[in-house]
């Protein structure tokens, strides 16, 4: 599968085939992917919302007044849920949101995520990001030439001082080390962007060499 790779400045490019790229054919991997991807989603939630029961709301179990006679409707205490400020019927409670994925299925989900990104066009290389100097102004036009509009994902395998300074202001675009890569941060983003070296580390993920 061929990849473009760009020169540091952005500005010329030449296309690599690489052979260590997973390959699928048909739907193989798809519900792995969907599935990692969902359970990334939920071990996000903070799961802490909270109502009040019947016995946790404020209030007397003590019957408000006569059950006949008064003209209202019958009542057995102020704590019900159809009082206002009674307890809430099958509200939620805190919960942890979070799924067990074994590993098969992550390394399964990563090689479609990264097949399906390089098949699509949505995924190419650098020789090495611009840290000469820690300038918004020198990333963003290098990524400009590469991606001009959309967000875009940079993978490195570690990045140094100067581009983290560089490229934290600019709102489209978003970093994250080859180690911490998973198959969610490959899908969501509209282009995604390794370096040479970032991409030999991603590769020897998918393959189970290294974690």
């Amino acid at each position: 599968m061929k990849l473009k790779i760009y020169s540091e400045n952005g500005k010329s490019s030449k296309d690599k085939e690489f052979n260590t790229i997973p390959v699928f054919e048909g739907n193989k991997g798809r519900q792995a992917l969907q599935q990692v991807v969902i359970a990334l989603m939920a071990g996000l939630r903070q799961g802490n919302a909270s109502t009040k029961g019947w016995s946790e709301v404020r209030g007397s179990g003590k019957k408000p007044y006569a059950q006949k006679g008064t003209g209202r409707a019958r009542a057995g205490a102020k704590r019900s849920p159809i009082w206002r400020g009674g307890a809430i019927t099958h509200g939620p409670k805190p919960r942890d949101y979070s799924q067990k994925i074994n590993q098969k299925v992550k390394r399964l989900a990563f090689q479609r995520a990264l097949f399906e990104r390089a098949e699509e066009g949505g995924l190419d290389l650098i020789e090495a990001f611009p840290a000469a100097e820690p300038k918004t102004k020198a990333i963003n036009t290098v990524l400009s030439e590469i991606h001009p509009k959309g967000t875009i994902l940079l993978v490195d395998e570690a990045f140094e001082d100067n581009v983290l300074l560089a490229a934290r202001n600019l709102e489209r675009v978003f970093m994250i080390d080859a180690k911490s890569l998973n198959a969610w941060d490959l899908v969501r983003y509209d282009k995604v962007l390794f370096s040479e070296r970032g991409f030999d580390k991603v590769i020897a993920r998918s393959q189970g060499d290294a974690q």
